[in-house]
C-alpha cells in the first residue's frame, strides 16, 4: 500500500493522455458499436444503461491497448490532469487519511473506510472490478459490511455482487427506483434507502451520505468522511480535466452547475470525484466552477450573436425545411463557443479539445429549455 503523499503524487506521473485519448475515442464509437457489441455484452435492453456498460468495457480495453504498448500519442496533456503511476497489477490503492483508502485505475476511482467492525465501500466500477477486493485485502482483514451506492449508473455500480450478500446495500431513493425499473438482477438491490440524508456508522467510523437534487443523475448523492476531510462527489467534477461529453451527460444541467456550489459547503480538503487521473481537491472544484460559468457566459453571447433566423434561412434556401434552419443555427452556436472556450482551457485542462463542443451544445439547449 503506498501511503498519500504529495512527493509520492509529484514523483510519480502517470502520463495518463494516451490512455485517456484511446478512451475517449472509444466511448466516442459507441453509438455505432453498441449496437453491434452490446447484446453480447451487457444483455441489456435499456439503451442508455447498455451505453454506459459497454464504456466500462471500452475503458478496460484501453488500457489493455496500454500495457501492450499498442497506444500513442503526442496530444499535449496539461500537467494539472496528471495523476500516480498505476501499478502492473491494474489498480494504486492509498490511504487518503485515518483508514479511509481510495482505489483508482487511472480511469475509475472510488473510496472504502475501514472500522474496528468491518469495512464500508463506495460503488463497485466496472473497470476495476475484483481488484477492489483484492485492494482491501491489502489493507485488512475485515469484511465489508456496509456497500454504498453514489448513483444508480452501472459503470460505477455494475460490480457490487462481488460483496457479500449479507452486507447492507444503502442507496437514495430515487437511485433505488431507478434500479428497481430496470431490473438487473446483477447488481444487488438496496436493503436501506433515504430521502435526503443519512449518516452511516460502523464501528468507530461514519460516514454522511446527503441528497441535494438532480444534478449528474437523479440520487447522486454527496458522500462525506468528516472524521477524515474527504467528500466523494461523483461524475460532476473531474479533476485536471474537462467533464465527460455533454457535461457528464448531465441529467439536469442547472442542478449540475449548483452542485459545484453545493460541493464547497462541505469542509473538505480531498475530493474522490469518480474518474480519471488522481483525487481532486478544493481549487478542482473552484476551477470547475469557473469552466462552468465561462460555458455559460460563452454559450449565450454565442446564441446572441446568431439569433437572426431569417438570416439563417437566407443562408440555407428559406424555411421550408425547418429543421435545417435550427440545425444551422445549433452549430453555429455550438462552433462559436468552442473557439471561444477552447481560447481559454485547452491549456488549463486535459480533454478540451475532444469534448468542448459537446459541452458548449449541451449548455446551450439548457440555456433554451431549462
Amino acid at each position: 500500500v503506498n501511503m498519500l503523499n504529495k512527493s509520492s503524487l509529484n514523483s510519480k506521473v502517470l502520463q495518463s493522455g494516451s490512455v485517456f485519448l484511446v478512451i475517449l475515442l472509444a466511448t466516442s464509437l459507441l453509438s455505432t458499436s453498441y449496437i453491434q457489441n452490446s447484446k453480447a455484452l451487457v444483455q441489456e435492453d435499456h439503451e442508455d444503461y447498455g451505453y454506459l456498460k459497454f464504456a466500462s468495457y471500452a475503458v478496460k480495453q484501453a488500457y489493455a491497448a496500454k500495457q501492450n504498448n499498442t497506444v500513442n500519442s503526442t496530444i499535449h496533456i496539461p500537467a494539472i490532469a496528471m495523476g500516480p503511476q498505476i501499478p502492473a497489477k491494474g489498480y494504486l490503492v492509498q490511504e487518503i487519511r485515518d483508514h479511509l483508502y481510495w482505489v483508482t485505475d487511472g480511469a475509475y476511482n472510488t473510496m472504502f473506510l475501514v472500522s474496528n467492525q468491518g469495512v464500508i465501500v463506495v460503488d463497485a466500477p466496472f473497470t476495476i472490478g475484483k481488484n477492489y477486493l483484492k485492494a482491501i485485502a491489502e489493507v485488512t482483514k475485515e469484511p465489508v459490511k456496509i456497500v454504498i451506492y453514489s448513483h444508480a449508473h452501472m459503470d460505477h455500480i455494475g460490480a457490487a455482487s462481488m460483496f457479500p450478500a449479507n452486507a447492507t446495500y444503502i442507496a437514495q431513493q430515487e437511485t433505488a427506483t431507478i434500479l428497481k425499473d430496470h431490473n438487473d438482477t446483477s447488481v444487488p438491490a438496496p436493503t436501506v434507502t433515504f430521502s435526503t440524508s443519512y449518516a452511516v456508522r460502523l464501528g468507530n467510523q461514519t460516514l454522511v451520505l446527503d441528497y441535494k437534487g438532480v444534478n449528474h443523475e437523479r440520487g447522486n448523492i454527496f458522500i462525506y468522511a468528516p472524521t477524515q476531510r474527504v467528500l466523494m462527489l461523483v461524475d460532476v467534477v473531474f479533476p485536471g480535466w474537462v467533464p465527460f461529453r455533454d457535461l457528464a451527460i448531465a441529467e439536469d444541467v442547472p442542478g449540475f452547475i449548483k452542485a459545484h456550489e453545493q460541493a464547497l459547503s462541505y469542509p473538505f480538503d480531498t475530493l474522490v470525484a469518480g474518474h480519471l487521473t488522481r483525487l481532486g481537491t478544493r481549487q478542482d472544484v473552484v476551477t470547475q466552477m469557473e469552466f462552468v460559468k465561462d460555458l455559460k457566459s460563452s454559450a449565450i453571447n454565442a446564441t446572441k450573436m446568431f439569433a437572426n433566423f431569417t438570416k439563417i434561412a437566407e443562408q440555407v434556401g428559406g424555411f421550408s425545411n425547418p429543421w435545417l434552419v435550427f440545425k444551422t443555427h445549433d452549430d453555429d452556436v455550438a462552433n462559436q463557443c468552442t473557439q471561444t472556450m477552447l481560447a481559454k482551457w485547452n491549456n488549463r485542462l486535459g480533454g478540451a479539445n475532444q469534448y468542448m463542443s459537446s459541452h458548449c451544445a449541451k449548455m446551450a439547449e439548457s440555456l433554451r429549455v431549462d
